[in-house]
């Protein structure tokens, strides 16, 4: 008995210790660490609604030597930020913007409204409700992310773009070692379906010594309407197409006798994809029954220059490849654009400090070649499932450019076992999708949303991240 209560006293001082240190290590952070933070403290940004939370933005370099340095912007959880996990959101492209997407039209506590003076309004559903949520504009060239070395440019693709996010994630740490402990994942969209893996296995193979002082904490990643396999994203994009009357029957013949996805395309079947991508000039296949924005000044109708040597080559041969919907509001990739160009809002953020040569846009003009792409990503996320990292896998299931069915032939692929087969999930009392979960990984479809799941169905987004950070399964029954 006596040994008992020695053993309590000792176990209760040391989860004391522990409550004390995660509340007093902010007084102990060195000055330097300290004025650092301060500078890239945001007070407040124009038309900006009043918030409890604090915020950061700035830059973190990420290699000296090229002067190459990524923006960031950093959100504190709204409630009792020391307890919550960290959470790095990544947007694709490859070459746009996770501030101009994530933060401002998807899961941000701030999306610009239409207005002729700034004016924000705060997001109900932000992810920060659930988590410390970091944004950052990757690869260089993105946003307001930029080199010194005008030769960077032509050497970007993924081993670069992963490389200096792991750097970023270093650095970044550094200038906030209050988080260092913090459970830390990460999340993304679209070609983030190649940026967050290659992030994770970087961190993962660098994690094996655990001594280490750059050691992270990490547990995990969800990734969405993900690029994940050139062969089963390109035919699930057709099938996905045809069964839903966008395409005609002789042009899915074609393309079904013509192209063979599990190779680099032929002339022949980029011709035929070719008619398969004029359909969104008139439709919006991020979201196939969204509308689309006919605004003067629409930046979803601007044409811009196709990256050459990306995968898949239907996915950079196509003009419009970076588009992304814009939601309930199909002009709020406007609204965004023109709020991140005003000097004033760039001066709350610490941004554009080098005086960039040009506009910041949701998706980099400057990028218009990609280095390196594998084929597939399917090896990467076998490692990390075989390491023991937490993987969630969600599709928004009115996407037609990475749709529900390419991810379902993708997942096939991978040969796990299922644990629990085809289950519906709730928001509340209404199917919110269905779940299937397999040994080592977790799929969740979101019904009605498009590509941007957190744009559509915001509330079940936020939902789908709560029980991601904690591994739980979503509601099996009405709620």
């Amino acid at each position: 008995m006596a040994l008992f209560s020695v053993t309590l006293h000792i176990l209760l001082k040391f989860v004391l210790l522990i409550c004390l240190t995660k509340q007093a290590l902010s007084s102990y952070l060195s000055d330097d660490v300290l004025a650092q933070q301060e500078a890239d403290r945001v007070y407040g940004l124009p038309g900006q609604p009043p918030v409890k939370f604090k915020q950061y933005a700035g830059y973190i370099t990420v290699n000296k030597t090229h002067g190459r340095a990524l923006f960031y912007w950093f959100f504190e959880s709204t409630e009792k930020p020391q307890d919550k996990p960290l959470l790095l959101w990544l947007n694709g492209g490859p070459g746009c913007s996770s501030v101009g997407y994530g933060e401002a039209e998807e899961l941000g506590p701030f999306f610009p409204q239409n207005s002729s003076h700034p004016k924000l309004k705060l997001n109900p559903y932000s992810w920060n409700k659930a988590a410390n949520l970091l944004f950052v504009e990757s690869p260089v060239g993105v946003g307001f992310s930029y080199t010194n070395t005008s030769s960077d440019i032509n050497e970007l693709g993924d081993t670069i773009t992963a490389k200096d996010s792991h750097n970023f994630v270093l650095n970044w740490f550094k200038r906030f070692p209050q988080f260092k402990s913090h459970e830390f994942y990460i999340a993304g969209e679209s070609y983030a379906g190649h940026y967050v893996p290659q992030l994770s296995e970087l961190i993962f193979d660098n994690n094996h010594n655990p001594a280490k002082e750059d050691y992270i904490n990490f547990k995990g990643f969800m990734i969405g309407n993900a690029l994940l396999d050139d062969e089963t994203d390109q035919k699930g994009m057709i099938d996905y197409a045809w069964d839903h009357a966008v395409i005609s029957d002789g042009l899915y013949h074609n393309i079904t006798t013509i192209c063979n996805f599990s190779l680099p395309n032929s002339d022949a079947c980029q011709t035929e994809l070719d008619k398969y991508f004029d359909v969104y000039k008139i439709i919006d296949m991020y979201s196939l029954y969204a509308l689309k924005c006919f605004s003067n000044q629409s930046s979803t109708r601007r044409e811009s220059p196709a990256i050459k040597g990306v995968a898949p080559r239907a996915f950079s041969n196509f003009g419009g490849w970076h588009k992304r919907p814009a939601g309930y509001d199909p002009c709020a990739s406007d609204y965004t654009e023109v709020y991140l160009n005003r000097p004033e809002v760039q001066k709350a953020l610490h941004a554009n400090v080098t005086k960039i040569p040009y506009p910041w846009t949701h998706c980099s003009d400057n990028i218009t070649f990609w280095k390196d792409a594998p084929r597939s990503i399917l090896p990467v996320i076998k490692k990390l499932i075989a390491g023991g990292i937490r993987i969630w896998v969600y599709s928004g299931d009115t996407d037609g450019r990475i749709p529900v069915t390419a991810t379902r032939y993708t997942l096939r692929k991978l040969g796990l076992n299922i644990v629990q087969d085809w289950t519906p999930w709730y928001t509340s009392r209404q199917v919110g999708g269905w779940t299937v979960v397999y040994d080592g990984l977790t799929y969740v479809t979101i019904r009605g949303a498009g590509h941007q799941v957190p744009t559509f169905a915001p509330k079940q987004a936020l939902q789908l991240l709560r029980h991601f950070l904690v591994n739980k399964k979503l509601p099996p029954q009405p709620i």
